[in-house]
This record gives structure tokens, sequence and C-alpha cells, in this order.
């Protein structure tokens, strides 16, 4: 067995050490959703999960949810997830390459797959479901009792989550915004494995790490995977409303890498001719529009930007001698997003900036 199995053994080992601790708010109620596989047997298995849903068309229909499980044996389980908002594409298209690809005869452990986790949205290109209007990544724990993506929500955090060892969260800047692509560890108060996530962080090798502390919104996946004890990263990469060539590979790489990292797969990807170890970030401020209008960048993604420097202008169709409203940055470093919606609102998210960090010895 390989080095990096041995090393990793102990995530497995420890993974569930924060679900019995007192004041663990993790969901518990019995699922409605009906689930397709069996995550106990060896092989490869596509199937569904099936939120019931009546409708006048469909009065004892469900929302077929696609999952897949791959098994060999006894070992560490990661479990792979995208579609968490339907808009954002390019872990969608990265798990279903990984479905029709993996091979469970060359794995040691558990892979489970969820490239759609709000189906209906990613049907209807949109960050939310169409159904309830429901941002699943703003619904958890989620209620067994609710809407269609509340079910969706609770069975995530009832069922697969509790699975897993490794939890891995694929996003992107979906139809509104655009990303500089970088895997992510949320380092929280609430988070008691961060050296475990940092590990495995710098394990899937993107060019860019981003470290995000606290944040007033609790109402994430990886708010869940916290509670639980679960390691749990997440990633933005790309975005705006399309199929990144660069970030889809980096998606494609990272996901082998961390299977690697598990040990559930022998070797990990190299790095591509002539890239370094990725750049840790820090995450810092928020730039965020003051009023409604057409919004022009000064700005692009990867530059770098000064606190209080003009960040953008808002322009105002209604009134064309009204002089455009200047947006400044909220905070100096690199543009890790803007937005790349013409059109904005008061409180959009124009830009986000971080910068350099360097790791803690205590947790390398």
């Amino acid at each position: 067995m390989s080095t990096t199995r041995r090393k990793t053994s102990s995530v497995h080992s420890a993974r569930s050490s924060g679900a019995s601790e007192p004041g663990v708010s993790v969901p518990s109620s019995k699922s409605r959703i009906e689930c397709g596989v069996d995550f106990e047997r060896d092989g490869r298995q596509v199937s569904w999960l099936k939120v019931p849903h009546s409708t006048h068309r469909s009065g004892h229909g469900s929302i077929c949810i696609p999952i897949a499980v791959f098994r060999n044996g006894r070992g560490p389980t990661i479990f792979f997830m995208a579609g968490n908002h339907g808009d954002e594409y390019e872990g969608q298209v990265a798990l279903l390459k990984l479905i029709r690809a993996l091979d469970p005869a060359t794995i040691s452990g558990r892979v489970i797959v969820l490239p759609a986790a709000n189906f209906p949205a990613a049907m209807a290109g949109q960050r939310t479901s169409p159904i309830d209007q429901g941002n699943l990544n703003r619904m958890f724990p989620g209620n067994p009792d609710g809407t269609a993506t509340d079910m969706i929500a609770h069975f995530i955090g009832a069922v697969l989550m509790p699975l897993a060892n490794l939890f891995v969260d694929l996003h992107s800047g979906g139809s509104s915004m655009e990303f500089t692509p970088y895997a992510m560890a949320r380092l929280s108060t609430a988070n008691t494995r961060k050296k475990e996530a940092v590990a495995a962080l710098l394990a899937f090798d993107a060019p860019m790490s981003l470290i995000q502390g606290d944040a007033a919104e609790n109402r994430f996946a990886s708010s869940i995977a916290e509670q639980l004890g679960v390691v749990a990263l997440a990633g933005e990469f790309g975005g705006g409303g399309k199929v990144s060539v660069a970030a889809l590979a980096i998606v494609e790489r990272g996901i082998r890498n961390l299977m690697a990292h598990l040990g559930i797969i022998e070797k990990a990807v190299p790095r591509p001719p002539g890239r370094g170890p990725s750049r840790v970030m820090k995450a810092k401020e928020r730039t965020y529009a003051s009023d409604t209008g057409l919004f022009e960048p000064y700005a692009s993604l990867g530059e770098s930007v000064v606190k209080g420097t003009e960040a953008g202008a808002i322009h105002f169709v209604d009134n064309p001698l009204r002089p455009p409203a200047v947006e400044t940055h909220g905070g100096s470093g690199m543009v890790m997003s803007v937005r790349t919606a013409g059109l904005c609102e008061r409180g959009d998210a124009l830009f986000w900036v971080a910068e350099d960090y360097a790791v803690p010895a205590e947790l390398k």
C-alpha cells in the first residue's frame, strides 16, 4: 500500500468524532426520499434519488436525481457533489465524466457522486429551483417534511454526509459572476478538522487555494459537514454561464488528486508543465452595488487592487444625464470574483478580493 494511503487512514477512523458532541444540531428525522442505491454493495451503481412531488400532471410523481456509488471493499469514503446551484456547470460536467470513467476495480473504499444535487435547478439552468425557488446552499440542514429543496438538503445532510470522510462541493460563479478558479477550505470556529481540511485543500492542488473563516451565513452544505465532523472542501471554478476549458481541467485533476489523498486510488495527477505549487490566499472583503443600473467594471479577474480605489461605475439608462455612481473597492488584494451580468441592483456583489496567506505551522 502506498505512503499516501497509510498517511490518511486516520481521517477514516476519526471521521465521525464530531457527530456525538453536545449541542450539535444535525438532521436526524427519517427522509421521505427513496434511494435507489445500496451504499454497502461493491461495484458500480448508477440510479436515482426519488423526491416525492405530487403535481397536476403526475399525482404520485417523483423528482429523479441521479446518484452514483462506486465501492470496492472497506476503506474511506469521498462524497463529490455538484449542481448545488443549477447554473454552475464545471463541477456537473466533471462528475458526469467521472461516473462514466471510474472503474470500481481500481479503487479501495467508496466514492459517492451527486452530479446535480438541485436537479430541478440544474435542468432549468438556474441558480435556484423553478419548483419552489429554493437555493439549496442556503437551506441546510433542510426539512424532511418541507419543499422539494428542503427534502434534498435534509437527505444530503442526514443520509449522505454521515457516510463521508471527505465531502467536496463543486461550484462556479453561475450566470451572474465569474471566479478565478480556486479550491477552498472553510476554517470556521465550528470546524474541528482544520488541519485535515488544509491537507485536503493542498492535495487538490488547484492553482489557487482559498482559506475562509467564520461567516454570518451557516446554511451551507459545508456547515452540516462541520457539525458532523466531516472534512469538507468547496471551490469556485469559472462561471459566467459557460463551461471553462481551463477550469474544468482543474476540477477533473483535483477530484482525482483527492481520491489519491484518501488512498482510494493509487496515484495523483501530475501538475501541468510549468505550473508551480498552489498559491494560498485568504478571502477578504466584497464590494457591493450602491444603486441599480448597468455595471461597468474597472478591474479584471486576477488583477491586484487597493481598498478605496475606483472599482467600477453604475450607469443609469433611464436618465442619461445622471452621472454614474462610482463604486470603490472594499478591500485590497487580488480580484477573485467579478460580476459578469451587466445589470445590477443595489446590494449585488460586484467584486471579491483575497490576499496571500501563510498557513500557520499548527495547520500544516
